[in-house]
């Protein structure tokens, strides 16, 4: 079978009981750093000496149907390089050829950088959405917290420490009052939790940040917003380097109001 193992995102006392077992035992890992999982063996005592097969971003999808091949035979453990496989991480092409040939697939649960953020955020827990890394570009990065603005659900996102000090400032302008939470180092000793809204936390994004980042974001309020207010909304994604038809649909998803008739007042019409 597939077996898709958790590793630490920080500290190596999060590895489990299970994963130690799964390192000492198999016969093949895949993993998306082989040098990173040879580390991690050494530093959890792991006296073994498996086949090491590379699965990253760049050739998943050509040995994703050799490994699943040989999982129909034998376990195959994949390991990313921190983190739970398939979750912005390579494994998912794989788990879906897996399926797709009728062999097993199965987990060993252990530390998420998402769920470990979301814990500690102080941020409402009962619903979520995660999106993954943010846009690198400023108007698609306004656009999409454009999106949010009337998200029920707490959202979660990676961010790199090199573009937290713009995508801090970003959230202040399209989600002023909207409270977040920026975990920086998890289960590391120099973890930190800054919460507060985007505009609270700007002096400190834009200092020396290092280290993975998750930004947890509130979820917005449901309120009534005129169509004046949505136009604005587009005006203002445009100005900020947004195609007039991309923030037409972005503020439209988030109002309710047509992508037609944003699209129109964009461009003066109405």
């Amino acid at each position: 079978m597939i077996i898709l193992g958790a590793t630490p995102i920080g500290n190596l006392g999060d590895a489990t009981p299970r994963l130690i077992d799964a390192l000492n035992t198999v016969k093949i890992i895949a993993a998306e750093d082989t040098r990173t999982a040879i580390r991690l063996m050494r530093a959890l005592d792991v006296d073994a000496h498996p086949e090491l097969i590379a699965l990253h971003e760049h050739n998943e999808r050509v040995v994703a149907a050799d490994l699943v091949g040989r999982a129909a035979e034998e376990d195959v453990l994949v390991l990313t390089d921190a983190g739970m496989p398939t979750v912005s991480d390579p494994g998912f092409v794989l788990v879906r050829e897996a399926v797709a040939q009728g062999v097993d697939v199965t987990c060993l649960p252990g530390p998420s950088a998402v769920v470990v953020a979301l814990a500690v955020s102080g941020l409402p827990t009962d619903r979520f959405a995660f999106d993954g890394f943010l846009p690198r570009k400023k108007g698609q990065r306004l656009e999409y917290f454009a999106s949010l603005a009337a998200e029920p659900r707490t959202v979660v996102v990676f961010e790199s420490p090199h573009r937290i000090a713009s995508t801090v400032a970003d959230i202040a302008e399209a989600l002023p009052d909207r409270q977040i939470a920026v975990c920086r180092e998890l289960t590391k000793k120099f973890e930190e939790v800054r919460r507060g809204t985007a505009g609270e936390l700007l002096e400190w994004a834009s200092g020396e940040v290092r280290g993975e980042i998750v930004i947890v974001i509130a979820p917005g309020e449901q309120r009534v917003r005129s169509f004046d207010e949505a136009a604005t909304d587009v005006r203002a994604l445009v100005a900020d380097g947004t195609r007039l038809r991309d923030a037409a649909a972005a503020v439209a998803q988030s109002t309710g109001f047509s992508k037609r008739d944003l699209y129109e007042a964009g461009l003066g019409r109405s």
